[in-house]
């Protein structure tokens, strides 16, 4: 069982080139999209849906591909296509995925799970990001939703709720890790610490990275917020790390308002060494964003696209075939979560006839059982508790000539 989505990925290499070698299939998304690749009806990419005794899983899915964060639910949205794709090639049970836009937005998100129940959804794929799918959390919740999320990594997204799971590693998790990572290796001794104060992500890795800083003996000689990802203009957090001698300085953000922050430093002359978690993901392929600002930044991800495993290199190559660019973490992730779902749904049992409350007692027993087990992009051997967190490590990456190279 623990190895069956290594042997699906090669048995269906061949048939899911053909399937999804285009973008040109329908979405069912709320927004229109400018990109080839999202200008699409996620509900229509899995091919040929009908006429199967199995029948169709309706599959919700949620995230930003508007916005300050749409890199993030377009990598999502793109990875899950694939995966969609390549198991509807096989015959059997059949998925159909329906992705709309939050546009990172918690009440746009609740907005779109309503529309998602509207439409006859059975299980819910997301959100993305972290206070999206708090709120939404709470619903599934109420209304009995099986949900497994690629990249909300709060603890708070699963904190009392069953019925919801995570495929990325969580907040503290990141945060401790980093704290570790800087200490045993003697990157700095001086550390600064720049976070979104209003975001449940970045300030649950701040938390967790300021409590192991302590414990490994790093001195964190500034600690300073901002209030949202709109935010333009970092020169005092900036100044105020340069003044008290910060030689490293730790960004638990989203890649927008990294990407300020580097081009800032460069312009007043200050050059520690930078440290993300996976919300900086998605930084080199960010529009307009000189990618030499870049080199050299660390941070915590689970996947590495220039990878040279076989399993790593097949979906890099599907996946810029499908859409003519090189998969981050959240593609890899979404990927990852339809697969889970998949074999979830093969050892339970799950018919396309069965009510969303019904497939919610099922897959949260079968993620539960202590048996289950998922090989997949972002991790081998995931397993899940009854919390909802899976098992497995993040990864140190630094950015070397425009590409990941292992810290390790």
């Amino acid at each position: 069982m623990k190895k069956l989505i290594a042997l699906l990925m090669s048995a269906a290499m061949v048939l899911s080139l053909a399937a999804c070698g285009s973008s040109d299939t329908n979405t069912n998304d709320t927004t229109d999209d400018t990109t080839n690749q999202t200008d699409t009806n996620t509900g229509d990419t899995t091919g040929d849906t009908t006429g199967d005794s199995t029948g169709v899983i309706k599959i919700g899915g949620i995230g930003p591909l508007t916005g300050s964060a749409a890199t993030y639910g377009i990598a999502t949205k793109e990875g899950a296509e694939i995966a969609v794709n390549e198991i509807n090639a096989l015959g059997g049970l059949q998925f159909e995925l329906d992705f709309q836009d939050d546009e990172g937005d918690a009440e746009k998100a609740t907005y779109a799970y309503s529309n998602l129940k509207d439409n006859g959804m059975q299980i819910l794929y997301g959100c993305t990001t972290t206070n999206p799918c708090i709120a939404v959390a709470a619903e599934s919740y109420n209304d009995r939703y099986f949900q497994l999320t690629p990249s909300a990594s709060s603890t708070q997204v699963t904190e009392g709720k069953d019925n919801v799971f995570q495929v990325c590693f969580t907040d503290p998790n990141q945060g401790v890790t980093a704290a570790d990572y800087i200490a045993d290796n003697g990157l700095a001794t001086k550390i600064a610490v720049i976070y979104n104060n209003s975001d449940a992500y970045s300030t649950g890795i701040a938390t967790a990275f300021l409590a192991e800083a302590e414990a490994k003996g790093l001195e964190v000689v500034s600690t300073t917020t901002f209030p949202d990802d709109t935010n333009a203009d970092f020169n005092v957090q900036l100044a105020d790390a340069q003044s008290n001698g910060a030689e490293l300085v730790f960004m638990p953000i989203y890649y927008t308002p990294a990407s300020l922050i580097l081009n800032q430093a460069k312009a007043m002359g200050y050059a520690p060494i930078f440290f993300g978690c996976d919300g900086m993901d998605g930084i080199l392929e960010l529009e307009g964003f000189d990618k030499s600002l870049a080199e050299g930044l660390m941070l915590m991800t689970p996947f590495n696209a220039w990878a040279e495993d076989e399993r790593t290199v097949g979906f890099v190559t599907e996946y810029q075939e499908a859409y003519g660019t090189t998969p981050n973490q959240f593609a890899a992730d979404g990927y990852d979560c339809i697969y889970a779902i998949y074999e979830a749904c093969q050892e339970a049992g799950i018919t396309a006839d069965m009510d969303n409350a019904t497939i919610c007692d099922k897959l949260v027993e079968t993620f539960t059982n202590g048996s289950f087990s998922v090989d997949g992009l972002t991790g081998t051997g995931m397993t899940w508790g009854t919390n909802g967190r899976v098992s497995k490590d993040p990864k140190g990456m630094v950015i070397e000539n425009g590409a990941y190279a292992g810290l390790d």
